[in-house]
C-alpha cells in the first residue's frame, strides 16, 4: 500500500516539474510589424498583435529609442481582450534599431530604421530648414522702416530751420 501511494507521489511530483517544462518549450511568439522606415525625429506606431490577452507587456529597445513619450529603453502596457498592443517609438539617430515586447511567454519583434534627412521618403535634396516667410512681407517691412527714417530726417531737418529762423 505504501509503495502505491509512494509511485502515485513521485508521478505527481514529475508531473508538476514536467508540465511547465513543456509548456515552455512551446515557444510562443507574438507578430510584430516587420520593419518600418522613418526619418530622424518621426514617431511611428508599432502595433503588435498574436500576444496573449490581457497580459501585461514590455517593450525593451535600444537607448537610443524612445519609446511612448519617454526617454527610456523600456515601456509598459498591457495587451487588449485580442491580445493586441500598440507602442510609439522615436529616434533621432540614423541607425536600424529592434523592438522586442515580451507579453508572458509570447515574444514579437520590430525592427525601426531610420533615416537621415529626407531619404525615408526618397526625395532627396537637402532638408527645408527655417521658416518660409513671404518675400513681400519681408520687403514691404523693409520698405516701412526706410519710410521712416526718411520722417524722422525730414521732421529733423523742418525743426532745426525753424529754430534758427
Amino acid at each position: 500500500m505504501t509503495r502505491k501511494i509512494v509511485a502515485a507521489a513521485l508521478l505527481a511530483l514529475a508531473a508538476v516539474f514536467a508540465i511547465p517544462a513543456v509548456a515552455n518549450a512551446a515557444g510562443y511568439t507574438g507578430d510584430g510589424p516587420g520593419t518600418v522606415v522613418v526619418e530622424a525625429g518621426e514617431a511611428v506606431v508599432l502595433t503588435f498583435s498574436d500576444l496573449p490577452p490581457s497580459t501585461p507587456s514590455t517593450a525593451t529597445a535600444d537607448d537610443a529609442v524612445t519609446l511612448s513619450v519617454l526617454k527610456a529603453e523600456t515601456a509598459s502596457k498591457p495587451t487588449n481582450a485580442s491580445g493586441v498592443v500598440s507602442y510609439t517609438a522615436m529616434a533621432t539617430e540614423p541607425g536600424t534599431y529592434t523592438i522586442t515586447v515580451t507579453a508572458g511567454q509570447a515574444v514579437a519583434t520590430a525592427t525601426l530604421t531610420v533615416a537621415p534627412g529626407d531619404a525615408a521618403t526618397g526625395t532627396g535634396g537637402l532638408p527645408s530648414t527655417g521658416y518660409d516667410f513671404p518675400v513681400v512681407l519681408l520687403w514691404g517691412g523693409v520698405g516701412a522702416v526706410i519710410l521712416g527714417g526718411a520722417l524722422v530726417a525730414v521732421l529733423t531737418t523742418v525743426r532745426r530751420s525753424r529754430a534758427s529762423a
